[in-house]
C-alpha cells in the first residue's frame, strides 16, 4: 500500500513537472505573511487565473484547494497563482487586500509571464470563494478578475443561512451584529449590471457545510437577473470541500465542463481598441433579455470584431445634469469607465436630463457636459491649447476620441421625458459642444426619427432591432474614426 501511494505521488509531481515551466514563490508583503505560489506553463494560452483556497477564514486548505489545480490548469496552457493570504481574525481587510496585490501583481507582470492582463480570473473554494465574489464585486477595476471561478462557494455573511464560523472569522463577533456590514459582504447584494465579471458557479447537490441554495444559487440568481454571464453546475454528490481532489465523483466531467466554459469565453486581445459605451438605459438595455449579449454595446463588438474590446458602462436613468435625480458621474460605472483607459468613448446621455424635475437645471447642462468631457480629456481643459479638430493620430489612452450621440426621439412621453427639450434645446447643446472641442457627433434623433417601428412600446427604448440599428450606425463611425 505504502509503495502504491510513493509511486502515485512520484508520478503525479512528474506530471506537473511536464506541464510546469517553472514553479516559484512571492512574497506578496513585506513580512512574508502573505505570499504567491506561481506555476508558468510549458505553452501558454495568455489566461491565467489566481487561487484562493478555503479554510473557514480560519486556515488555509491549499492543497486540493490550491496547488492541486496546477496541473489541469497548467496542462491547459493557463498560468496559475495560489495566494496564501493571511487570515482576517476579524479584519477582513488583510485578506482582501493580499489577493488584491495578488491580481495586481499577476497583471504587472503579465509581459514577463506570458499572460493577457485582461484574461486574468479568479478561483476561490468555499471561505476562498466568498473572498473571490468580493475582489469581484467590491473590488476596483484595476484588481477585478476578468472572470470568476467560485466552488461551493459562501456568499451569504449571515450565519443562519450560511456557514457560521466563515461568517464570524471575516466580519468578527462585533461585525456579525451590524445589518449593513453583513449586507453589503453577502455578496448576491453586490453584484452589478456589466460590471460584475462573468461566473462559474460549481457545487454538490449534498452539500451539508455550505447550503447552496442560499449561497452559491444566490449568487446565480443575482447575476442572471442582472442579465450578466454566468453558469452554474450542481453535480448530484460530492458534499464539500472537493476541492480539485481525484476523489470527487465527477472529477472528470467537472474538469470538462470548466475547459468548455473557458474556452467559450470571449477574451480581448492585449492591444485591441478599447471602446467605453458611455449612457443611460438605452446603453444600458433596457427592456433587452441579457443586454450584456444582445445589447447595443455586445453587437457593437460582433460588428467591429476582435480588433475592438467593447464594454458597457450604462445605467438605467441617469443623467448627464449633476443636479439631475440619478447623475451619471456619480456612478461606480462612471468610475470604472475612466478606469478602463479607452481609446475611444461613445457617449449617449441627455434623455433623461429632459424630464421636468432634471431640465429645471438646463441651463448647466452644457458645463456638466464639458465636465465630462473635460474628465476624459483633461487636455482639452487647458485654456492655452486652441480647441480646434483634433489630430486623429494624436488619440492615446490618455487622449481618447469621444463621440456623441444624440438622444434618440421620443415617440411618448413615458417617466414624462420630453422630445421637443431634447430636439430643440439639449441637441443643440451637445453640437455646440462637439464643435468647441472638435468632436465626432452621431445623430441618432435624425436616424430614428422614421422609425418607431424600432422602439420598444413605451416609445423611449430601442428594441431588438433598434439596437442592431444603433450598433450599425455607431460601428460605421468607430471605423472611420480609426482609420
Amino acid at each position: 500500500m505504502r509503495k502504491a501511494l510513493i509511486f502515485c505521488l512520484l508520478s503525479c509531481a512528474m506530471a506537473i513537472q511536464a506541464q510546469t515551466a517553472r514553479k516559484f514563490t512571492l512574497d506578496l508583503t513585506d513580512d512574508g505573511k502573505a505570499q504567491m505560489v506561481c506555476f508558468l506553463p510549458q505553452t501558454p494560452s495568455g489566461k491565467a487565473i489566481v487561487g484562493v483556497p478555503g479554510g473557514g477564514y480560519s486556515m488555509l486548505s491549499n492543497t486540493h484547494e490550491g496547488y492541486l489545480a496546477s496541473e489541469w490548469l497548467n496542462g491547459q496552457g493557463i498560468a496559475y497563482f495560489v495566494v496564501n493570504y493571511r487570515l482576517p481574525h476579524g479584519d477582513r481587510t488583510l485578506p482582501i487586500s493580499d489577493v488584491e496585490n495578488g491580481i495586481r501583481t499577476v497583471r504587472d507582470s503579465a509581459a514577463v509571464w506570458g499572460i493577457n492582463p485582461r484574461d486574468v480570473g479568479i478561483m476561490g473554494f468555499s471561505a476562498g470563494g466568498h473572498l473571490s465574489s468580493v475582489i469581484s464585486t467590491l473590488s476596483d477595476f484595476d484588481v477585478r478578475p476578468d472572470f470568476s471561478i467560485l466552488f461551493y462557494p459562501v456568499i451569504s455573511m449571515d450565519e443562519r443561512v450560511s456557514h457560521k464560523y466563515s461568517c464570524i472569522n471575516f466580519l468578527s463577533e462585533e461585525g456579525q451584529k451590524d445589518p449593513e456590514l453583513v449586507k453589503k459582504y453577502s455578496t448576491q447584494n453586490a453584484v452589478r449590471r456589466h460590471l460584475t465579471p462573468p461566473a462559474l458557479i460549481i457545487m454538490a447537490n449534498d452539500d451539508r457545510l455550505v447550503p447552496p441554495v442560499t449561497n452559491g444559487v444566490q449568487y446565480y440568481s443575482a447575476m442572471r437577473n442582472a442579465g450578466n454571464e454566468c453558469a452554474m453546475y450542481i453535480y448530484p454528490a460530492g458534499d464539500h470541500g472537493f476541492g480539485f481532489g481525484p476523489w470527487f465523483p465527477y472529477h472528470d466531467q467537472m474538469l470538462t465542463d470548466i475547459g468548455n466554459w473557458l474556452k467559450a469565453r470571449h477574451t480581448p486581445k492585449p492591444d485591441a481598441i478599447r471602446v467605453a459605451c458611455v449612457g443611460n438605459s438605452i446603453t444600458d438595455g433596457h427592456g433587452i433579455d441579457m443586454a450584456e449579449q444582445h445589447g447595443y454595446p455586445a453587437l457593437l463588438q460582433q460588428k467591429l470584431g476582435d480588433d475592438y474590446w467593447v464594454k458597457n458602462f450604462g445605467v438605467s436613468g441617469r443623467t448627464m445634469l449633476d443636479k439631475g435625480d440619478f447623475p451619471y458621474m456619480n456612478e461606480q460605472a462612471w468610475k470604472d469607465a475612466l478606469a478602463f483607459q479607452p481609446d475611444i468613448v461613445v457617449i449617449k446621455l441627455g434623455t433623461n436630463d429632459s424630464k421636468p424635475q432634471n431640465w429645471q437645471y438646463g441651463n448647466e447642462f452644457k458645463n456638466d457636459l464639458k465636465k465630462m468631457i473635460t474628465s476624459l480629456r483633461p487636455d482639452l481643459a487647458q485654456p492655452a491649447k486652441k480647441k480646434g479638430k483634433k489630430s486623429k493620430k494624436a488619440a492615446a489612452p490618455a487622449k481618447p476620441l469621444i463621440v456623441l450621440c444624440t438622444p434618440i426621439p421620443a415617440f411618448k412621453t413615458s417617466w414624462d421625458i420630453n422630445d421637443d427639450i431634447i430636439a430643440n434645446q439639449i441637441i443643440p447643446i451637445q453640437r455646440e459642444v462637439a464643435q468647441e472641442y472638435g468632436l465626432e457627433v452621431i445623430d441618432l434623433h435624425e436616424a430614428f426619427t422614421d422609425k418607431a417601428d424600432e422602439v420598444q412600446p413605451d416609445g423611449i427604448h430601442p428594441n431588438e432591432k433598434g439596437v442592431r440599428r444603433m450598433a450599425e450606425i455607431i460601428a460605421e463611425k468607430v471605423k472611420s474614426i480609426k482609420e
